[in-house]
């Protein structure tokens, strides 16, 4: 997998910032796939960090690269489970949370909204969106904001400063390894 793709896609997970990102990246050969996905989950497993493939279609692969310590935190939330448990997601198990979005993901023609939960967005932006979708949206970044104008922002900010970062580092030789934080929810 071309490292700049995961840099300029998954930056803020890489650093510990953010709980997950999505990357899509072209593949052909799909065992040429599963060898990528293992070397990174081996290359970043001691950081806390793991890469699974979401779907498959047209030669594209839906990579969701995240931290399983913060999204079992996340999937702790009060406001997360409101969203999820009636979409059929077990709150209680990150990884089963994951394989109910990739089925989602799967079944239905539109993207399944609650993918947010798994990003970082905030709950009411992400039930804002599946409530209105474009109606009543204050502003738009990596997300559409409903709620907190002024945390997006900042947010917003944050993540475009660590993809710099991380685009600078990486071009001045640091390895993904050395980019990667090892952290712990």
């Amino acid at each position: 997998m071309p490292e700049m793709q995961l840099i300029r896609h998954c930056a803020p997970t890489l650093a510990g910032i953010k709980t997950g990102n999505l990357v899509s990246v072209q593949y052909s050969d799909m065992d040429e796939l599963e060898n990528d996905l293992a070397e990174i989950n081996r290359l970043f497993a001691e950081k806390g960090v793991k890469a699974v493939l979401l779907s498959y279609k047209d030669c594209r692969a839906l990579i969701y690269l995240y931290r399983p310590a913060y999204l079992e935190r996340d999937m702790r939330r009060e406001e997360t489970a409101k969203i999820l448990m009636p979409c059929g997601y077990d709150c209680a198990n990150a990884q089963a949370c994951v394989d109910r979005l990739r089925k989602r993901i799967a079944q239905t023609e539109d993207f399944p909204h609650e993918i947010g939960l798994f990003l970082s967005y905030p709950p009411e932006d992400v039930r804002g969106f599946i409530d209105h979708r474009d109606t009543g949206c204050k502003m738009v970044g990596y997300w559409r904001v409903y709620s907190d104008e002024e945390y997006a922002k900042k947010t917003f900010d944050r993540y475009r400063k660590c993809t710099k970062i991380y685009k600078d580092l990486w071009q001045k030789g640091r390895t993904l390894n050395q980019l990667t934080a090892r952290t712990f929810a």
